[in-house]
């Protein structure tokens, strides 16, 4: 074999070989999972870099998990891993989807933050969409310290969530999203709605705060589901703090015992001893009977102007209600419920 074919021949090994080297860096940067459409990875405080390449293989199919233990070396991945929720896209590459979780950019969630009756509730919503447990965010309401700091008491606290969707990292930590919520509440309570609080409380014949508004917007949702009937049963219970009369509210009785299965509320429940019964107290509770509905709080700061002062659920179940100016009207619409209850047997 000539010289120059021997040399021939060496140039095209080593052509190959520099081919195959650049082919296979090029899979390697380039691999990435065999997916259709965005799924996600949820990494928290007890994932290691064992369990977030089960994780991986088990809800991405990526395309070689070879490549995966190859960067999270180089990358020293295993002193560097961040909770968090992680987007993983079918164009994305094993090698940026490490880079993300090392450098904690992680995708956001749409927080829905509910109208619930409890704190306990609230928890266990907000857990059931981010990383903290139930627990953690109940210890969290619950200390009182907590709440000082936030500008709120135990009786107040459940206004400071406005039930709306926001967008936050899973892995927020409860502190973090309270001083979001209190953010919130701060911007929702803007100029317009402030403003209308000298009128609400012209008509409810005491001074409205925007305490004391949500309290009774908690009253209102309780009563009805249905938002068209909202500003007539807030004008009504205006009327009565206007006339100085004791509320009446079932769903204080319902707060106070604290059972939230009564279906009929009955004279004994009606003795309870508590700041919230508004059959014995007069006056507004000392706090929302629950996290007010946006909706609700708007229909006490826009109200109808209504004459009526008793209220009764109407006879068909529709959730909707009978309304009366005169105790007499109120007997009768009173009558009609009763007998519907007794002839479904809705004893309690």
């Amino acid at each position: 074999m000539s010289k120059k074919r021997k040399n021939g021949g060496i140039w095209v090994v080593l052509f190959i070989l520099i081919a195959a080297m650049v082919i296979g860096t090029w899979w390697v940067y380039r691999s990435g999972f065999d997916i259709e459409e965005s799924t996600y990875l949820y990494i928290d405080t007890d994932d290691d870099v064992d369990s977030v390449a089960q994780k991986i293989e088990r809800q991405t199919k990526p395309e070689s998990m070879r490549v995966f233990h190859l960067y999270a070396g180089l990358l020293n991945l295993k002193d560097k891993i961040r909770t968090g929720r992680y987007e993983v896209t079918p164009d994305l590459s094993m090698l940026n989807l490490i880079r993300n979780i090392r450098n904690h950019n992680e995708k956001p969630i749409m927080l829905v933050v509910p109208s619930t009756r409890t704190m306990d509730q609230m928890a266990g919503k907000l857990a059931n969409q981010l990383m903290a447990d139930s627990a953690s965010i109940a210890q969290y309401l619950n200390d009182e310290s907590n709440m000082k700091a936030l500008g709120y008491t135990k009786e107040s606290l459940p206004g400071i969530f406005i039930p709306n969707t926001y967008e936050v990292y899973w892995d927020v930590s409860i502190q973090k999203l309270m001083e979001r919520m209190q953010k919130e509440n701060v911007a929702f309570w803007n100029e317009e709605r402030t403003a209308k609080l000298k009128e609400v409380s012209e008509y409810a014949g005491e001074k409205m705060t925007k305490e004391k508004v949500i309290t009774l917007a908690s009253i209102v949702d309780s009563e009805t589901a249905n938002n068209g009937e909202k500003p007539t049963i807030a004008a009504l219970y205006m009327n009565r703090l206007r006339k100085q009369m004791a509320l009446q509210s079932d769903p204080t009785v319902i707060f106070a015992v604290g059972d939230f299965t009564i279906r009929r509320v009955l004279h004994e429940h009606l003795k309870v001893e508590s700041p919230y019964n508004t059959y014995r107290n007069i006056g507004l509770p000392p706090g929302p009977i629950r996290v007010p509905s946006i909706a609700g709080i708007d229909a006490v700061l826009d109200h109808d102007k209504n004459g009526y002062i008793y209220m009764c659920a109407k006879e068909d179940f529709s959730g909707t209600h009978n309304f009366a100016v005169t105790y007499g009207e109120h007997l009768l619409n009173a009558a009609r419920y009763v007998k519907a209850l007794n002839e479904r047997g809705i004893k309690r």
